[in-house]
């Protein structure tokens, strides 16, 4: 049996009639930049997340971006962050001259360790807090806005693999300045392209990402300061807007396949699941295990067809491309380990039971031969 890790061409077929419909209205328009399929498609965005304001872009690199821009970060700003995700996060820092400075994470959730984070900040000016909600889980968000209100010091949230996800009862999103979220067509909420938004509660930092994102301007050739161009296409608000209309249907067949996979390799071979937080709604954008034995885990899984992933087999104060802020081998030692450990199963809302199953069958059957 073949086990993709995501199925988008099942995923179009399913709502083929509404997205070629959608497509073409967008052509008809020819509003091919921004345009009515945007606006509608933020207005839908923000209250699906129960937030007044969002704000389209062009990717979710483009959202951590501009936000942390609108949020006041500038150069020589030190802003808390994890090493254990994806390099955009830190690249959204250091593209405004600030410095990362990390902290490790929890080895249950791979979110920022709050315990960690107090002791990090202690002591220290801080800039900001970047918090990552990581493969769909929220970070413990609260906690976060509570020790960073405490001080003084500005959250802006990455969501960018958690749409929809939730911290003591309220979607992320609603615990810092702002939320940013990618739609790279894997995500739970995939465009086809490139793009992104950020959601916040402030209407004046909404304004202000809206002049960011367009050049700084507040009318037809007028900058009242100076941007960059982050317009999300036409064609990617119209898409996005037919697909938010499932992804609620679409989160919870994740979760029942995450529910599926946890009471079935509950006690199989070293596997360690991954952990709900007792306060947290996980919308499993992906599915992460840990085992010691990985590598042969996956290259057993990948000959008998299942498809699996490693996000992320270094964690960004080992990579060279960060050699210069002098970290080494031990630094982020809980990172490090799940670095090694993780392996990312199939979880997509097009997946059949019978696929299901079929991947927690090889598992087993690698864990009793090995």
């Amino acid at each position: 049996m073949k086990v993709p890790l995501a199925d988008l061409h099942a995923q179009y077929l399913s709502i083929k009639d509404e997205i070629d419909s959608a497509i073409h209205r967008v052509i008809d328009s020819s509003q091919f930049i921004l345009g009515q399929a945007v606006s509608d498609f933020e207005s839908a965005f923000a209250r699906e997340h129960e937030m007044p304001h969002c704000v389209a872009v062009g990717s979710g690199t483009d959202a951590l971006h501009v936000a942390l821009w609108a949020a006041g970060i500038r150069q020589g700003d030190t802003v808390i962050t994890t090493p254990f995700t994806f390099i955009a996060t830190v690249e959204a820092i250091l593209l405004l001259g600030a410095k990362p400075l990390f902290v490790d994470i929890s080895p249950d959730t791979f979110t920022l360790d709050p315990g960690l984070l107090e002791r990090t900040m202690t002591g220290r000016q801080i800039g900001g807090i970047l918090p990552v909600h990581l493969y769909g889980q929220a970070a413990s968000a609260q906690t976060i806005h509570d020790l960073a209100a405490r001080a003084g010091i500005r959250v802006v949230e990455d969501a960018c693999q958690s749409h929809l996800a939730q911290c003591g009862g309220k979607y992320v999103g609603h615990f810092g300045l702002a939320a940013c979220f990618s739609f790279y067509p894997g995500k739970n909420l995939g465009g086809y392209g490139e793009g992104g938004a950020v959601l916040t509660n402030d209407p004046a930092l909404s304004e202000k990402i809206r002049m960011l994102r367009d050049h700084g301007q507040s009318g037809k050739y007028r900058h009242d300061f100076w941007g960059h161009n982050y317009r999300m296409d036409g064609i990617q608000g119209a898409v996005l807007g037919v697909k938010l209309k499932y992804l609620r249907k679409w989160t919870d067949r994740r979760r029942a396949i995450a529910s599926f996979y946890k009471k079935e390799l509950a006690h199989t071979g070293d596997i360690i699941l991954p952990a709900e937080a007792r306060d947290v709604y996980h919308v499993f954008h992906l599915f992460v295990l840990r085992t010691k034995k990985r590598d042969h885990l996956q290259a057993y899984l990948n000959d008998r067809g299942v498809m699996t992933s490693i996000a992320y087999p270094v964690p960004l104060h080992l990579q060279p491309a960060f050699s210069f802020l002098g970290h080494r081998r031990g630094d982020f030692p809980v990172s490090e380990q799940v670095a090694g450990e993780c392996l990312s199963l199939p979880i997509h809302a097009e997946m059949s039971d019978e696929q299901a199953g079929y991947v927690v069958a090889v598992i087993k059957e690698f864990f009793k031969n090995n």
